[in-house]
């Protein structure tokens, strides 16, 4: 992993295997650069899986001779590579030269980014899940001395399997009393007369600007008892990965007033024990009342049908609300480009919204799409004596749904309105209690 502490990034070769076709390295590239590496070469091999070293053994040659030559301090290998061939690869390497694969580097960025302890404890679980299926075989490796403190993780001897096992029954614990927690908080909020919305999608495709750009521009405090995980301010760089927890922001679309909750950016070729270990995050996704799917428009139909196919594969088993896809970035191409890439798409995102995060262009299309496609709301209307308990409810009304209309005659209000059932059932029974209490203060007087 990178040493931060020379001031100097640490230089990286990347390599890539596929069984067939061109082997495409932007996506590790980048990868790279996230974790803070410099990026000084790369390789590439078409073949099937070699065993022993993954690529070739000529190609694993090669690869140490590229490293050899460029004074590199790892290979990141875009691929899932066995802890053997790791080793494999790696005593063909110069001294003190690394093997890290795909998933160590994205587990590496995590850990990077990870600043709230659930991000920290779904990082661990992530790279304890990764670590068990390897730890028997680490272990065959350092009893027979081959490379003592293999892949730099130390001796191990049997009990590192039950040790690992036990950590992820911890943490899981831990994570679990979280999830309970949000999902408490979400039934509040809902409660509360908000719509969750969550904004998903691919790495880098603009959610945490179109956040920034939907947002509210309030004063977070005022919301921080109620909603204590709303940020103030969301991240935007252009960097993979800058979302790893979650952000939440209040937005109003209209009628609705909507919690938005920015997540972690889906990426290609994740493991199941990769997705399963931020599930409590994607949580926020599949709980939501709607989906934002935003897609990144300026990149190429091919390159933006790959990320919404691995976005809808995320979201297929465990999502339960609509989905809206966002064409985002469309700043950045001409109109007849847009509309060619709207119809090359049309099967995987029938009827997108299209706008740009950055400069705000359609941002109150996506506004009204947003209110139009959020669960029906339930219509009521209510005549309240007029008293103090009255007029606390009406004002309740208003905070938590939309009045359309509000009348006095001297002795009641007539009030209709609309708001989720949660909050109109609650309504009816505080009006209902209202007058009851009319009624007895009326018998009292008399």
């Amino acid at each position: 992993m990178p040493d931060r502490r020379s001031g100097e990034d640490p230089t990286a070769v990347v390599a890539k295997r596929v069984d067939r076709g061109r082997a495409d390295l932007t996506e590790i590239t980048e990868l790279a650069r996230a974790a803070g590496y410099e990026v000084t070469a790369s390789l590439t091999q078409t073949r099937d899986q070699d065993p022993a070293y993954h690529f070739g053994e000529g190609k694993a040659d090669e690869l140490a001779a590229l490293v050899a030559r460029e004074d590199a301090d790892v290979v990141i290998v875009d691929n899932e590579v066995g802890p053997y061939q790791t080793f494999n690869i790696g005593a063909k390497l110069p001294e003190g030269a690394e093997v890290i694969d795909r998933f160590t580097l994205i587990l590496d960025i995590f850990g990077q980014r990870a600043q709230t302890r659930k991000a920290q404890l779904q990082v661990e679980l992530a790279e304890l899940r990764y670590e068990l299926p390897r730890a028997e075989v680490k272990a065959s490796l350092a009893k027979r001395d081959e490379r003592p403190g293999f892949m730099g993780l130390g001796e191990y001897d049997e009990s590192r399997e039950r040790d690992i096992k036990s950590q992820i029954s911890r943490i899981k614990d831990e994570l679990d009393a979280i999830a309970e927690k949000e999902e408490e908080r979400r039934e509040r909020r809902r409660e509360s007369g908000f719509d969750l919305v969550a904004l998903a999608g691919y790495t880098n495709a603009g959610k945490s600007t179109l956040l920034r750009r939907l947002a509210d521009d309030l004063d977070v405090d005022e919301n921080a008892e109620k909603h204590p995980d709303i940020d103030a301010t969301a991240e935007s760089e252009n960097q993979l990965f800058t979302t790893l927890g979650t952000t939440t922001r209040r937005a109003n679309t209209g009628k609705r007033d909507v919690l938005l909750t920015d997540t972690v950016g889906f990426i290609s070729d994740l493991p199941h024990w990769l997705v399963e270990s931020f599930k409590s995050t994607l949580d926020s996704v599949y709980h939501a009342d709607l989906v934002l799917l935003v897609v990144d428009a300026s990149e190429s139909v091919e390159e933006m049908r790959e990320k919404l196919v691995t976005s809808h594969d995320t979201l297929y088993e465990r999502n339960e609300a609509p989905i809206v896809t966002v064409f985002n970035k469309v700043d950045r191409l001409d109109d007849d480009e847009l509309r060619r890439k709207r119809e090359a798409l049309s099967a995987l995102a029938p009827n997108p919204v299209c706008v740009s995060g950055l400069t705000g262009d359609r941002i109150e299309t996506l506004r009204g799409r947003v209110e139009a496609e959020l669960p029906d709301w339930k219509r009521e209307r209510l005549l309240l004596p007029l008293s103090d308990d009255a007029m606390s409810l009406v004002s309740w009304i208003h905070d938590n749904g939309y009045v359309e209309r509000e009348e006095y005659d001297g002795r009641q209000v007539d009030l209709e309105f609309e708001a989720p059932p949660s909050v109109v059932d609650r309504a009816r029974s505080r009006a209902a209690e209202v007058e009851r209490e009319a009624a007895a203060e009326s018998v009292e007087s008399a």
